[in-house]
């Protein structure tokens, strides 16, 4: 990556966040992302939703896999279920994903990852959507670290809904930053 380009301070924020069957990059299935635009007073610009239509048996297979927290879960796990039929090819995400930042994004400059734990998004991203990974910055913004600095340093933490579904999981990411950062204000 021209390190000029990875040093200029992006204008906007890509908020993430993917519903997977596990944790494993390798083997779990992708089956819903979000994305939303906001700039830096966190006001959204645009959304995405898509659904990763998955094999029925292997998806079944990786939840029975992942039992204990689906089994925690059941109105996600179903609701989950019940959208897989409709929707689209992994690869057909990656390029409406890809056309979502097109749209909002300028061209050539690094996109910014955001989100809760975000790590684990993008260990799938690299894993199953290369050619979007390789429009983003090697720079993330993960909430999931802000909350364990206030957690740990100031005894200050947030509740956020833990719904599993991935527009919403954003929404209350970006409430958690903007209670972070009033909290220091």
């Amino acid at each position: 990556m021209n390190k000029k380009l990875a040093n200029k301070r992006p204008e906007r924020i890509l908020w993430l966040d993917l519903e997977m069957t596990g944790l494993s990059a390798e083997n779990d299935l992708i089956l819903e992302a979000a994305a939303i635009v906001t700039d830096w007073n966190f006001t959204e610009i645009a959304t995405y939703e898509g659904v990763v239509k998955s094999d029925s048996k292997q998806l079944l297979e990786r939840l029975a896999l992942n039992a204990s927290f689906w089994d925690a879960n059941p109105a996600t796990r179903d609701n989950l279920l019940k959208q897989n039929p409709g929707g689209k090819d992994l690869f057909e995400i990656e390029d409406e994903i890809l056309a979502f930042i097109d749209e909002h994004f300028k061209p050539g400059l690094p996109v910014l990852l955001a989100g809760n734990s975000i790590h684990m998004d993008r260990r799938f991203i690299v894993a199953k959507w290369p050619r979007f990974d390789a429009r983003l910055h090697y720079r993330m913004l993960d909430v999931s670290a802000w909350k364990v600095v206030f957690d740990a340093k100031f005894k200050k933490s947030f509740n956020k809904p833990d719904e599993h579904r991935a527009l919403s999981d954003i929404r209350g990411s970006i409430l958690e930053l903007q209670y972070y950062l009033t909290s220091i204000k």
